[in-house]
């Protein structure tokens, strides 16, 4: 019961109005690293890059915060992981089922993610992710332009994510208090437009660079091993990923900055080798724990519904045969249903993942591709040949095998979904959340079924971050995933629609909360799970 009593803790700092104290674990070793143990000036640091190069571990380390991996547990696999599809949870896990997996929000859990980004507005200590990105600001000045636009990188990938959970954030404003010590957050759309800035002068300062052999970042990055054009390729991949986030809140604006990126001349993410990663070790990866040790997490309903529907040999990569059921068979728990006991402990649990937290693959980038060519944008090149090369790199990413046959099928589509616990969850043929899509590409289908076909293959391959794949579901509805059987939201998020958010962290009620209100004006409803975010269309 080692994870109830953690995560029964995290609930009561939060009503305490402690949460900070249990956040500061998402900063762990920062005072350590920023002081240096054998007496050295800050010039003796500046020499070998030690002074400005050391923050940017606990940036990366804190995208998904992986030690202890509770706090990633709370951070992101009982938010998006879930609402997603990706994954579910067997038992009834807190407060006796009635928690996030049921839409009834746990504030102790949600406000993990607000806190790995920001820590506490108190002075001291310097904390989380905006903080340190703050501090690296002021010791990079003129000097150090370059280690600044792998900061300026780093921080949108970040907040992009927080803007995706909650919508208004404190970003431009970071660092700015108001006479009263408020402070004030931006709407969703003009953190956006601060990302596409942000993204924009990192790629100008890089770009001069990316030939170059020099690697001052080497030894602080966890990521592309110091090598400047592999960030500026990132960098573009995620200004495309940023602009497609939005076509349908502001085509315009989209359309420029998506064209921006498919125009730079050092290119996006094209192979397998190009993906962006976290190397965490010697720690090992949390989900291997929440499936294993844990005991907490198993396949997704929709997850076992597409990929045995599709006959995807990436099934076999993402998870393992249920136990439940012999011969072999996947079996995935469906999110927001009755859960007595943990009776789905013998659904299928995920496969053994390596010790690299993933931040983007260069198959989602080809979905990207496809997308922004069925919008018309310039550079995008062809709807089908990207579509194709998406889902033959992540087959290659994966090990999966060759795609050719899997790409030329054009009756195969999900599987109904069977509970063989409780008949009440079962998703059968017919049902209308139940995706007819198919794998082939169909140059005579509307707009619609094409971006349907996109995203439903671009979900599969983005596995396993639930995060990105609970944000692409919210944009399109696409895949077709199954709503809760179980709503106890107290009618604050409509089964039908789905979760669109997270409420605001009651740290910030407490410690911010003029600036909360000002945030609820900016979100455009109210502060619950069913408000939809700036780019969140229906």
């Amino acid at each position: 019961m080692m994870r109830t009593i953690k995560l029964e803790h995290i609930r009561n700092l939060a009503a305490a109005g402690l949460g900070a104290l249990m956040l500061a674990a998402c900063t762990k070793g920062f005072e350590s690293i920023n002081t240096d143990p054998y007496g050295l000036s800050e010039e003796d640091l500046k020499a070998d890059f030690r002074l400005i190069g050391e923050p940017f571990r606990q940036i990366q380390t804190n995208i998904y915060a992986v030690s202890p991996g509770w706090v990633m547990q709370v951070q992101q696999n009982l938010q998006g992981d879930i609402w997603s599809g990706y994954m579910g949870v067997p038992g009834p896990f807190g407060n006796g089922g009635n928690n996030n997996s049921t839409y009834n929000l746990i504030d102790g859990w949600n406000e993990v993610m607000w806190g790995c980004a920001y820590g506490s507005y108190a002075p001291a200590p310097n904390v989380a992710v905006m903080p340190v990105a703050s501090t690296i600001n002021r010791l990079a000045g003129e000097e150090f332009k370059d280690f600044k636009a792998w900061m300026l990188i780093l921080k949108v990938l970040v907040m992009h994510r927080v803007s995706d959970v909650y919508g208004p954030i404190v970003y431009t404003k970071y660092g700015k208090p108001n006479p009263d010590k408020s402070v004030d957050y931006d709407s969703q759309k003009d953190a956006y437009y601060a990302f596409f800035e942000d993204l924009n002068t990192a790629i100008g300062t890089l770009t001069p660079l990316a030939n170059s052999p020099l690697k001052p970042f080497e030894r602080f990055d966890l990521v592309y091993d110091g090598t400047y054009k592999s960030w500026l390729r990132f960098a573009n991949s995620l200004r495309l990923r940023l602009a497609i986030r939005i076509a349908k809140a502001d085509p315009a604006k989209a359309k420029t900055e998506g064209e921006a990126a498919l125009a730079h001349p050092a290119g996006l993410l094209e192979l397998p080798a190009d993906d962006a990663a976290v190397d965490i070790s010697p720690t090992p990866n949390p989900y291997n724990t929440y499936t294993n040790s844990y005991n907490d997490i198993r396949m997704g309903a929709p997850m076992e519904s597409l990929l045995t529907g599709y006959n995807d040999p990436r099934i076999s990569k993402y998870f393992v045969p249920a136990t439940a059921v012999p011969g072999g068979v996947y079996k995935g728990v469906r999110t927001g249903i009755a859960l007595p006991d943990k009776i789905y402990a013998d659904y299928s649990k995920l496969a053994d993942m390596p010790g690299r937290m993933q931040l983007m693959t260069a198959a989602e980038v080809w979905f990207l591709k496809a997308e922004a060519a069925l919008r018309g944008w310039a550079g995008a090149g062809n709807a089908k040949d990207n579509y194709e090369k998406g889902v033959q790199t992540s087959f290659a990413q994966r090990g999966a095998g060759d795609a050719t046959a899997y790409l030329a099928n054009g009756t195969s589509n999900a599987a109904p979904y069977t509970d063989t616990k409780n008949a009440d969850n079962n998703v059968p043929a017919g049902n209308p959340y139940l995706s007819t899509i198919t794998i082939r590409w169909e140059e005579g289908d509307a707009f619609e079924r094409k971006l349907e076909r996109i995203i439903t293959q671009k979900w599969i391959a983005m596995f396993p971050d639930g995060q990105e794949a609970w944000s692409e579901f919210r944009r399109t509805g696409y895949p077709k995933l199954f709503p809760v059987v179980v709503n106890n939201s107290g009618g604050k998020i409509p089964t039908a629609t789905f979760i669109r958010r997270v409420n605001f962290s009651q740290t910030e009620y407490a410690t911010n909360p003029k600036g909360v209100e000002k945030a609820v004006t900016l979100l455009g409803g109210p502060d619950t799970g069913g408000t939809r975010l700036w780019w969140d269309k229906p």
